[in-house]
């Protein structure tokens, strides 16, 4: 594949990469070999804007997603979702292919077909039977004729393709299901209360900022999404602060203070007293040993 110009930005001194390969076109597809220049790029951290599925064909790959250190050969799927900071590296005879696309590319119809359809995505990396290869090379070419194309609204085709293939990648990456549920209000508002903490995490840390968005009480939110995703509403916004304020203490320049001060926290001795409460390091102790961990 030939180097394409990506557009960067800089969110908390983490490098971002758009989607905009394609002259703004919130969906990408491509193929990469380990012995390419551009592939060195990807060993710089970095994370993107929207959801990425890899297939490793050939060789191998290590990665590490949010401190999670990962080496696969392949046959292998990369999951990732927005947000999450990676760098990979590649043997010179790997070659995998990546479709890459933001949260606005699948209408909410489409995401609604699975309760947890955001959850998929934080697999990582899943092993891959040959079989499982077939399949999803089976749905890769289909997207890749479709994209490679000038046919008519070939974007709604596309759109249901990756549906389909985004479906049968949870398939494989949890085979008990439990991500596939009967679609219900309940579902429904769980759903929405994961994208809104995606959102809103940075300004927004009690669960009563996320009731009032979505006309529930606080107890009954707190209630449905601890029945449905097994943690309290509370929790699953406290653990998105702490992965952040992690990903900017590992890979940012920031100082403490000022990291509490992006996370909106009233000063940086209540972040300290947080972070330690839910990592059991202090910020400074954290930043230390998870630097010498991984450098």
């Amino acid at each position: 594949m030939e180097a394409v110009a990506s557009v960067a930005t800089r969110i908390s001194d983490v490098q971002v990469y758009n989607c905009d390969y394609t002259d703004g076109a919130h969906f990408f597809m491509g193929e990469w070999r380990g012995s390419e220049v551009c592939v060195g790029e990807m060993n710089v951290p970095h994370r993107h804007n929207g959801y990425s599925i890899d297939i490793l064909i050939k060789g191998r790959i290590t990665q590490v997603i949010d401190f999670k250190k990962y080496e696969m050969e392949a046959p292998a799927l990369m999951l990732m979702e927005p947000n999450q900071v990676h760098q990979h590296e590649m043997t010179s005879d790997a070659e995998l292919i990546n479709l890459y696309f933001t949260n606005d590319f699948l209408v909410p119809e489409m995401q609604g077909v699975v309760s947890c359809w955001r959850c998929i995505f934080s697999s990582g990396m899943v092993p891959l039977t040959e079989d499982q290869l077939e399949e999803v090379l089976s749905y890769a070419d289909l997207i890749r004729k479709e994209y490679n194309s000038d046919k008519l609204r070939k974007d709604a085709i596309i759109r249901n393709l990756l549906n389909a293939f985004v479906i049968a990648c949870g398939r494989i990456s949890e085979p008990s299901g439990n991500w596939m549920n009967a679609e219900s209000s309940q579902y429904n508002m769980a759903r929405q209360f994961k994208i809104l903490v995606d959102q809103h995490f940075h300004e927004k840390a009690q669960v009563s900022d996320y009731a009032e968005m979505l006309y529930v009480s606080p107890g009954h939110l707190n209630d449905t999404v601890k029945a449905l995703l097994g943690r309290n509403a509370k929790f699953i916004i406290d653990e998105k602060r702490i992965m952040e304020a992690k990903r900017l203490l590992y890979w940012g320049e920031h100082s403490i203070k000022q990291i509490a001060s992006q996370l909106n926290f009233e000063d940086d001795a209540y972040f300290n007293r947080f972070f330690k409460k839910h990592s059991g390091f202090t910020p400074a102790s954290f930043q230390k040993s998870i630097r010498e961990k991984y450098n």
